[in-house]
């Protein structure tokens, strides 16, 4: 049985959950918008996005990061190799898995697609302060972090 602190707990992560989803829902809105400008997709401008550090990345670490299939990450993938975004590197740890990496191209999409977002996201976050913004971001990391057993990625 649950003690009224964990029940109060379980109850606003389920409340964040439905937050999480929803912004997810409104930002995969907005960002339409700016894909369709550059010809991508959003699916691929969020692949990409994953690639952004500058670090290769396989196909299953880019589905576990953006938390879907495999085989959607695979397809989204060739399409963006195939349109010069990305680019295929070599995996030492995994011969027949080569890793993903952005491309002068995919980068320079990417940049183009974050300057035509930043006015309006810029306004929507208007009279959010960053701390708070940055705060929710440590609590999600916090949460992702937990969920998977206290592994980090």
């Amino acid at each position: 049985m649950l003690s009224n602190t964990e029940r109060a707990k379980v109850s606003a992560y389920r409340l964040l959950m439905a937050n999480v989803y929803e912004l997810a829902a409104v930002s995969r809105r907005e960002s339409e918008v700016f894909a369709r400008q550059q010809s991508v997709t959003v699916t691929q401008w969020h692949t990409m996005s994953v690639l952004s550090d500058g670090h290769a990345a396989s196909v299953p670490r880019i589905a576990a990061r953006l938390g879907v299939t495999r085989q959607a990450v695979q397809r989204v993938a060739d399409q963006l190799v195939n349109g010069g975004h990305v680019e295929h590197v070599s995996n030492p740890r995994h011969e027949t898995s080569p890793l993903l990496r952005l491309t002068p191209a995919g980068e320079d999409v990417l940049t183009t697609l974050w300057e035509l977002s930043d006015v309006p996201r810029a306004a929507m976050l208007a009279g959010i302060d960053a701390e708070k913004i940055s705060e929710a971001a440590g609590t999600l990391q916090a949460l992702i972090i937990g969920l998977k057993g206290g592994e980090s990625r």
